[in-house]
């Protein structure tokens, strides 16, 4: 597919960004000046490039976010996916501020530990036992170490496109482009800083390819003692699993004698309260956990079966941090899954429900406009591409029109629409059929 359509300015890019000038100038000018002190001007690389600048917000409430200019926002990036709840949920506001007021952290126990390791362990299907840490890239490398000391092996299997943390062991064939092959087929492209010593432990396979995984298999032999995945690839897609995919995982790994890892940083509770296990059925032996646990606050979560996590239980495997299962983050948690527990499965029935009739009417509208657009996911987190094809792999999301996409966003921007710039959005509990019709209202108008 070719870059052509936004050539002919489908959703008048230039006039939308004067537009959004007009409105933000609070943020521009705050920009400027982060930009003489914070590298990039920025907390987080991936926000650097928002047009037409990174905008500043100072508050939310439910479906809704506030810059400091006084625009509102329908939210469907909820702070790239955690806010499940959305902004400020009144019960977990509320946890957090009587904890605060009693101690922010201990460096160690508390009754909040325990109440949460119950919850987690009587939802998670894998789960026999939980560890916490403090984000999602933290709580993976905890994973692979245990995976290294359960099998006494060293290499993991990771797919294209999958993420699984910033950490240098995991960033490899993140978002490659296609001139980034080795001239095998395989795609394992490293960041620029990352170590080439570090591509010698991950072997790379391509998602929904049953032979690409059973090829690093055999030629990794005995070496292999993890695969993981994003049981759905919601980084790179929010492409689904084929039928029967990940039981095929569950099988290899076993036979191989490696543990199976699923990556449900986003999936978790946001898909099912079970998460993708409870969705696909398929329990593996290990699970991440991160965004949407403590509902926005920084904590991560291991998950795993006993025969693993007692290595952590024991000692043998070293797992420290002094802010691991702090009270704030914990509180949050705890009010988060009582909620959630509480209105499950119907919550997650109206989610769904909810989400799937903006995502097949956003789907609709730009194909009503000819616009060869695609969707993928559920309705809780879903992609929109431009691009003749559905993607089934990472490699069929590269066909898509990205620039496209970006003036797309920076139009629904200025109609009062916050979307994420990779095409991804995520829905909350809080979210109601107005912001869904307002949305589709506005995707009609640009």
């Amino acid at each position: 597919m070719t870059s052509l359509l936004h050539s002919h300015d489908v959703f008048s890019p230039a006039k939308r960004e004067a537009s959004l000038r007009q409105k933000t100038p609070g943020s521009l000018a705050r920009y400027e000046r982060a930009q003489r002190s914070l590298a990039g001007g920025v907390s987080s690389g991936l926000r650097r490039d928002a047009r037409p600048y990174p905008l500043y917000f100072q508050s939310g409430a439910g479906s809704q976010i506030e810059d400091v200019d006084g625009n509102r926002y329908r939210d469907f990036t909820l702070a790239w996916g955690p806010l499940t709840l959305g902004h400020a949920p009144a019960r977990v506001a509320n946890a957090v501020a009587e904890q605060a007021a009693r101690a922010f952290t201990f460096g160690a126990q508390h009754d909040l530990e325990i109440e949460v390791a119950e919850r987690l362990t009587g939802i998670i299907p894998c789960a026999g036992l939980v560890s916490f840490a403090n984000s999602g890239t933290e709580i993976v490398q905890v994973a692979l170490r245990l995976a290294r000391a359960a099998t006494g092996r060293a290499k993991f299997i990771k797919f294209e496109g999958h993420y699984h943390g910033w950490a240098d062991s995991v960033l490899l064939s993140y978002h490659p482009a296609v001139s980034q092959s080795d001239g095998s087929g395989e795609m394992p492209a490293m960041p620029v800083g990352t170590g080439e010593v570090v591509s010698h432990s991950a072997v790379i396979a391509e998602w929904n390819n049953r032979s690409s995984v059973e090829r690093a298999f055999a030629e990794n032999p005995g070496e292999i003692s993890a695969l993981i995945c994003e049981p759905i690839l919601c980084n790179s897609g929010c492409i689904y699993p084929d039928e029967g995919f990940l039981e095929f995982l569950l099988e290899i790994t076993a036979r191989a004698g490696a543990l199976l890892i699923f990556d449900e940083v986003i999936t978790g509770f946001r898909v099912r309260l079970g998460g993708a296990q409870e969705l696909f059925g398929v329990t593996p032996d290990l699970a991440t956990y991160a965004k949407a646990v403590g509902a926005g606050t920084p904590l991560s979560v291991l998950a795993g079966k006993h025969e693993f996590m007692d290595l952590i239980a024991t000692g043998r495997v070293v797992h420290a941090g002094t802010l691991n299962g702090n009270p704030l983050c914990l509180a949050a948690a705890n009010a988060a899954l009582e909620e959630l527990q509480a209105g499950a499965p119907g919550i997650y029935t109206r989610l769904e429900s909810l989400g799937e009739r903006l995502r097949l009417g956003l789907e609709r509208i730009l194909r009503d406009r000819g616009l060869p657009a695609v969707t993928n996911g559920c309705g809780a987190v879903f992609q929109v591409s431009f691009s003749d094809r559905r993607p089934r792999t990472y490699r069929d999301t590269l066909a898509a029109d990205r620039r496209l996409y970006s003036d797309f966003a920076l139009a629904l921007l200025d109609e009062g629409i916050l979307t994420l710039p990779d095409g991804r959005w995520y829905l909350s509990t809080a979210h109601t059929d107005a912001d869904v019709d307002a949305t589709l209202e506005g995707a009609t108008r640009i």
